[in-house]
């Protein structure tokens, strides 16, 4: 590893900033500022000061719209939203999609535009701990905050994750190596346990490494299961794990005094997909017959859970919410985005701080280039290539304060830093603005 001096040459330091990167939200970074750009990250992974630092990489600063030849030029603001406007206006199928790296203040705005047009409001839970959110539904929720793990786990199990390379200060910060009230002595107090078919980095450190088949996590979930409920497990090696290891295993966890498993999308995308979570919640509800076990995922963008509590909070949907009948619907595999964007439904689609062009499936990407795409966003990506309306937004927790809810569901407030380019808007003042025109439109028509 290269060694990188620190540095010395900034203007000031604005202290207790919010991390924009991936669910665990850590509000401890400081922020280097110099000239109205932030040089350097305090406290942060590298990931996160990645993002925040070279954030001029790529960025959109300027409206644009596609002209005759299909290339995008760019346009005066009045003249992009008027024209995204008309077309949300318009529209008669129209899909608004992404949410999950902006504020709950933007979220809010959102809501309004998808009520008034009857549109189809969804977020990247759809296409990655959707089922969680399913399950959840089914069978509950064994939450706890990350400030309860850090301050009483003695035994912390990663399943279906890599935090060491996808949440790099979640073992540092809330799990594994912070020394808490009931802990002292941080990590010496407790066990790591991963279970993973592959080796990882997480697993690499971990002092039980659990590598059960690909798609074995239903089944051996289940054989725990069934030794705490006083069963006999009938075959040798279940999902490629030997009996008494299974037993062995069980014995630790009931014995723990307080137990903590986070689960990630390695658990949510095999073959039983929710069922995978159905089975992981009641194996923690069995196992605080003996002791405290709880349960949590490993959520990826900074405020993808917000999307969810908020949209809970006001519709009782989490995701995927359609007002084509002026009333809010729920159904997976009928108002979620892919499913739509596969049967051709949407006639105009709004994506706002995601990248659908880039994670999406062919087919649906290829409908996306058949309709009228608008783009809210910071950055340049395939998704750019798809839009034929582009509106630059500002960097929540950077440029633009804002509100976002942790992997643990805790609000937390995230202040602005510098200030955005000139050229740029706040998320909420560009959905408001194009509520406000659509409205308008609306009302002349009549």
């Amino acid at each position: 590893m290269v060694y990188e001096e620190p540095v010395t040459d900034y203007d000031h330091i604005v202290e207790n900033c919010t991390c924009a990167f991936c669910g665990s939200n850590c509000d401890d970074l400081d922020y280097l500022v110099k000239g109205n750009h932030v040089v350097a990250v305090r406290h942060a992974c590298r990931l996160g000061a990645s993002k925040i630092m070279e954030d001029e990489d790529q960025r959109l600063k300027v409206p644009m719209m596609r002209d005759e030849n299909g290339e995008l030029q760019e346009v005066d603001w009045d003249t992009a939203l008027d024209a995204a406007a008309e077309l949300i206006a318009n529209a008669v199928r129209p899909l608004f999609y992404g949410w999950s790296e902006t504020s709950i203040e933007c979220m809010k705005k959102g809501l309004e535009l998808t009520e008034y047009v009857g549109a189809v409001i969804d977020n990247q839970a759809t296409i990655c701990h959707g089922p969680t959110v399913q399950a959840v539904q089914n069978v509950g929720y064994p939450l706890m905050s990350l400030g309860e793990v850090k301050n009483r786990a003695d035994m912390v199990v990663y399943t279906g994750s890599n935090p060491m390379n996808a949440h790099p200060r979640h073992l540092a910060r809330y799990s594994v190596f912070p020394r808490g009230w009931f802990r002292q002595r941080g990590r010496f107090d407790r066990t790591l346990v991963t279970w993973d078919p592959k080796f990882s980095d997480t697993a690499k450190m971990s002092d039980i490494w659990v590598p059960f088949e690909e798609n074995g996590d239903y089944a051996f979930c289940n054989a725990i299961r069934a030794v705490l409920k006083g069963k006999e497990l009938k075959e040798d090696v279940i999902s490629g794990i030997p009996k008494q290891d299974i037993i062995d295993l069980t014995e630790e966890m009931k014995n723990v005094e307080f137990g903590a498993l986070f689960f990630g999308l390695g658990l949510t995308h095999t073959l039983s997909k929710q069922r995978n979570i159905d089975i992981a919640i009641g194996l923690v509800q069995d196992l605080n017959a003996y002791t405290k076990w709880v349960l949590l995922p490993m959520r990826g963008h900074f405020n993808v859970n917000g999307f969810n509590i908020f949209m809970a909070y006001q519709m009782g949907f989490p995701y995927g919410v359609d007002f084509c009948r002026g009333y809010p619907r729920y159904m997976i595999g009928e108002t979620t985005t892919v499913d739509l964007l596969n049967r051709e439904e949407p006639d105009v689609f709004m994506v706002i701080a995601a990248d659908p062009g880039a994670h999406f499936p062919g087919g649906a990407n290829m409908h996306l280039a058949n309709i009228p795409v608008i783009q809210i966003d910071i950055h340049w990506g395939p998704s750019t290539e798809l839009a034929d309306i582009v509106l630059p937004g500002t960097f929540i927790g950077v440029e633009t304060a804002g509100t976002s809810y942790r992997m643990d569901s805790v609000p937390i407030h995230m202040k602005s830093a510098i200030n955005p380019p000139e050229t740029c808007r706040e998320d909420e003042w560009i959905v408001n603005e194009l509520y406000e025109r659509v409205k308008k439109i609306k009302e002349e028509a009549k």
